[in-house]
């Protein structure tokens, strides 16, 4: 399977058999510059529905809307209550982690996860293989939180989002902040990345993509 980086929390995820999946996508606003998703996808997961992150009218295709657990062309989505904020959803409201499986990996997308994750959702997460984990602050975790979420469910390969660059001028950090004092660090010139089942590294790698749009 690939995963392309739009930008922000938006990727896009293609099974080998062709299913294209698109998360969060977002909405081109002031302060959030990426180009307009133009992608087309059968399945649309929406962690919430904030601007940058429920732009389901965006993807073409007729994609089929997931906000909660189902089963959509064959894979199962586990949709995991959390917040927006450290605060219990005062400030910003809920937030929805997503579980999937495509071709054999296992995929956990964060949302805008506001607060460190305790133990027994760590558990009801469970294996991951593949964590999109945001970075960014003040939004969601800063890098430290997601330094320790990312230890906690000790996935194989993490890419970073919802993080401070060119196209993205919320108050928020960039990935070094993140990065620093990481080993196994891959910052590629793409956005997307192959990734298969049987070779997954065997230590946490982050990959860091460019975005697409």
């Amino acid at each position: 399977m690939k995963i392309k980086w739009l930008g922000h929390a938006a990727f896009l995820i293609t099974s080998d058999s062709g299913t294209r999946i698109i998360t969060d996508p977002y909405a081109p606003v002031e302060k959030l510059h990426y180009g307009e998703i133009n992608e087309a996808a059968d399945i649309v997961t929406v962690s919430h529905d904030h601007f940058d992150h429920g732009n389901v009218d965006a993807v073409r295709g007729n994609p089929q809307a997931v906000r909660d657990t189902a089963e959509v062309k064959g894979i199962k989505f586990k949709a995991i209550s959390t917040y927006h904020d450290s605060a219990g959803g005062k400030e910003r409201g809920s937030n929805r982690i997503f579980c999937f499986e495509v071709d054999g990996v296992r995929i956990c997308h964060l949302g805008d996860l506001g607060h460190p994750l305790t133990d027994e959702q760590a558990a009801e997460v469970g294996k991951v293989d593949v964590l999109l984990l945001p970075v960014g602050g003040f939004y969601t975790i800063d890098a430290a939180t997601a330094s320790r979420v990312s230890e906690q469910l000790k996935p194989k390969v993490v890419i970073p989002m919802h993080f401070k660059n060119s196209k993205c001028t919320f108050p928020i950090s960039g990935v070094d902040e993140f990065l620093k004092g990481k080993k196994n660090v891959n910052k590629l010139s793409a956005s997307e990345v192959e990734l298969k089942a049987d070779s997954l590294p065997a230590n946490t790698r982050i990959t860091v993509l460019q975005p697409a749009l």
